[in-house]
């Protein structure tokens, strides 16, 4: 008797922990329970995949989605609409809202926002500060928590945490793996004057690569004291590739897709505030830094950084305009183009956008293309061609870096959970996002 299925993807080309080739998937209950030839089989609903790629769904592990307290930038709704449209399955959000996410109730906060509004699955980061620091440990283990998250240059209210002596009193109570901007709030305070009113090409000058490596230094040395894990977020220097290449036992490593395309002074002059983000666009040595991070494999994950700001608040002139840039929307159309230009293979791109991210956060069961895991599928066309243009953007501020930019790869279709969510440029389910599961939170029966 032939097997039945709730979904059979069809006809694609996998790329998984077995490699590359041709295989059907089959879900049941929202799992993937076949991978193989699946032509004698049925199901209540099949997607023909012929001549299209079936990747592990992509997940960002960096987006500041907003809400609660600057909608007006974006919220989780509008958020996780752009991340389904660029293919991704799910999203850890950052704690830098208004009220900050550093408390029980705040986690709890948006996790009720979430429900039934989130396109996307989910978690959020809960903010280590000066305050909070013996709860951490606590709050690490909530479900719908990621981790815990360190600002260690300049960032919104509390969250800052400059000094040796808190970074160490963050890590002394926690468990898991801990997220860091690295910046060294010090230096940063020092060279701020260097600024030049109106010239964007001067923020590399103000935040520059010695600022991340001397606050790199300083959070491996914590670390390492403390026997702590540590992920570093948005790597920019090849400075820090190189050191960090000899501390993997403890530190992952996060680049953007952004830092890995745009480089200065060209993105400054050419793109203005749009180009500005916290650490910043650097030149050409440090972005080939980061591709040897990515080929010698001191780069575990990509997460998009996504942190919206409108266009009126970008137009201010440099310095009075805000850091930060959207992009969950454009992570695969970016990267699928590096694939078609020959920077990274289809392969190594997969375990960026999902092995990796399974690998170091502990996901219970996403991240893999396999028998057992989540059905989260992100379906490409590595053949489409695309350019990328400010009017297509979904979130709530309607610009992207890379306007004008011609992608080759894109995303047909978003499957989270066995759930066709995206299918050629539109959404076409509920909102059904839920919070992601970790093996570290995972409740006793």
């Amino acid at each position: 008797m032939a097997e039945t299925y709730d979904l059979i993807v069809r006809g694609g080309e996998v790329v998984n922990h077995a490699g590359r080739g041709p295989a059907d998937v089959g879900v049941r209950g929202g799992k993937i329970v076949a991978v193989g030839d699946l032509s004698q089989a049925s199901a209540g609903e099949t997607y023909d995949a012929t001549g299209l790629i079936v990747m592990p769904g992509v997940i960002d592990t960096q987006v500041h989605f907003r809400e609660p307290g600057l909608e007006w930038k974006e919220d989780l709704e509008t958020g996780s609409r752009a991340a389904v449209l660029g293919g991704v399955v799910a999203v850890f959000e950052m704690p830098n809202t208004e009220p900050t996410t550093t408390d029980p109730e705040q986690l709890a906060d948006k996790l009720a926002r979430a429900k039934d509004r989130m396109h996307c699955d989910h978690a959020f980061y809960v903010g280590g500060t000066h305050e909070n620091a013996q709860w951490l440990g606590e709050m690490e283990r909530l479900p719908g928590c990621c981790g815990i998250k360190v600002f260690m240059g300049a960032s919104t209210g509390t969250l800052l945490v400059q000094d040796d002596e808190g970074v160490e009193q963050v890590l002394r109570h926690i468990n898991r793996r801990a997220a860091f901007h690295s910046e060294d709030e010090y230096r940063l305070a020092d060279r701020r004057p260097l600024a030049r009113q109106g010239d964007w090409t001067s923020h590399p000058e103000v935040r520059d690569a010695q600022s991340a490596i001397q606050s790199t230094e300083r959070l491996i040395r914590i670390a390492r004291s403390l026997g702590k894990r540590i992920h570093i977020l948005h790597v920019t220097t090849a400075d820090e590739i190189a050191y960090l290449a000899a501390h993997k036992d403890i530190a992952s490593v996060e680049v953007t897709p952004q830092h890995l395309t745009l480089a200065g002074p060209e993105a400054y002059e050419r793109l203005k505030g749009y180009a500005q983000m916290n650490p910043p666009i650097r030149d050409a040595h440090h972005r080939a830094g980061l591709w040897a991070g990515i080929a010698n494999g001191v780069a575990d994950v990509l997460g998009s950084d996504h942190a919206p700001h409108t266009s009126e608040e970008k137009a201010r002139p440099y310095p009075a305009s805000p850091s930060g840039m959207p992009g969950v929307q454009t992570l695969l159309p970016v990267m699928l183009t590096h694939v078609a230009e020959g920077r990274l293979s289809l392969e190594r791109l997969v375990d960026l956008t999902s092995h990796g991210a399974n690998r170091i956060f502990n996901l219970a069961d996403k991240g893999r293309l396999a028998v057992g895991y989540d059905a989260d599928l992100t379906i490409v066309d590595l053949k489409a061609r695309r350019t990328l243009r400010h009017q297509d953007m979904a979130t709530r501020v309607g610009w992207t870096p890379f306007d004008g930019f011609e992608a080759k790869g894109w995303p047909m279709a978003t499957i989270i959970r066995g759930q066709v969510v995206m299918r050629d440029d539109e959404i076409v389910g509920p909102s059904l996002g839920q919070p992601v599961r970790f093996q570290e939170t995972l409740a006793s029966a």
